[in-house]
């Protein structure tokens, strides 16, 4: 029998969602729920204006949005980022800050957070796997 968790994708994780990457999606495969943060939707609109191809980004970005649920950030997040920030701020290991709003995310809805960025090992008590 196979153990199955819900997974949250990093910015990363939802640009090779977006790009049809093989691998991550069998990995989806496994799961019992997908999702992502508003957080990372943020990223995507910002990645999609800046880009060369900002009409063809956006579009995938809005796709993006209508085959995933979002997961907001609510009160419960907001405390857990005081409280991931104040750890890192202990360790003098700082991440960037919508890295640490992911985080704050993961471990509010006890979800795994699917990404290839080394950072998220410095979050104590946060699941992370690769694709």
């Amino acid at each position: 029998m196979t153990n199955r968790s819900s997974f949250l994708l990093d910015t990363n994780a939802a640009i090779a969602y977006i790009r049809n990457d093989k691998a991550l999606l069998e990995l989806l495969k496994t799961a019992d729920e997908v999702y992502t943060s508003a957080i990372v939707i943020g990223e995507l609109y910002f990645g999609a204006l800046n880009s060369g191809r900002v009409e063809t980004n956006l579009r995938e970005v809005v796709r993006f949005t209508n085959t995933i649920e979002i997961l907001p950030v609510h009160l419960a997040v907001a405390e857990q980022f005081g409280n991931v920030r104040r750890r890192l701020h202990g360790k003098g290991r700082p991440i960037q800050t919508n890295d640490m709003w992911i985080a704050a995310t993961a471990l509010s809805f006890d979800l795994i957070v699917i990404t290839r960025d080394a950072d998220f090992g410095a979050v104590d008590g946060l699941a992370t796997q690769s694709w």
